[in-house]
Formats: structure tokens, sequence, C-alpha cells
């Protein structure tokens, strides 16, 4: 099955990893091209490219003040991505506890070694 166009599908926007730090630029503040541009680093045709294919998938909206146009991340259409993200929260968590157990051991078993000598 093919995939979805990236225009079309937020999980295929969100894929491009240039986007995802866009969506985290803007977190809960809303900014402009040019704030944008100087924050990331990036050149104005780059942000305004993944500006536009984050606004056409609905995850990134944008309000005109004058000239000028501020966007904002539409937190309402991250919630798909969210809820199938969750899931995975517990495996991640029980998996940092068991390599945190499993580090104290080995740090018990230096510090022992370490007596003896």
């Amino acid at each position: 099955m093919a995939r979805a166009p990236t225009t079309y599908d937020p999980f295929n926007a969100i894929a491009e990893p240039k986007r995802r730090q866009l969506l985290e630029a803007l977190g809960t503040q809303e900014l402009s091209v040019n704030e944008l541009v100087a924050l990331l680093g990036w050149t104005q045709p780059m942000v305004s490219k993944h500006l536009g294919v984050l606004k056409q998938v609905g995850l990134v909206s944008e309000r005109r003040v004058g000239r000028q146009r501020l966007y904002r991340v539409n937190a309402a259409q991250l919630k798909p991505i969210h809820d199938w993200v969750t899931p995975f929260e517990q495996y991640w968590s029980e998996s940092f506890e068991r390599l945190n157990q499993l580090l104290g051991q080995i740090h018990k078993g230096e510090r022992k070694n370490a007596r003896k000598k």
C-alpha cells in the first residue's frame, strides 16, 4: 500500500525531523516566520516550506496581524499522534527502570571489587 502524501497525513508530515523541530520551536507560543528563522537558524524559504506542510495537515494554524503572519501549534490536531505514542510510554518507562536496576547492580559489583583490592 502506498504511503499517504506528506500534505495529507500528520504522521507523514512529522516524519520529517525538521518539522518536528519546528513544532518544538513553536511550543505553546505564537511566532512569525522571521522569529522562527532567527530561533532555528534556517533560511526563510526552508521555514516557510515546512510551515506550509504543517499548516496543510492542520498541525499549525496561522493568524494575520496587519501584514505579519503568526503561527502556532494546533494542539488538538496532535491528539491522534499523542494517542498512538502513549502506549509506548509504559514500555520505555519499564525499560529505563530495568536499565537503572542493572546499572545499580554493576555499580555495587565495582565497589565490592574495589574494596577487595
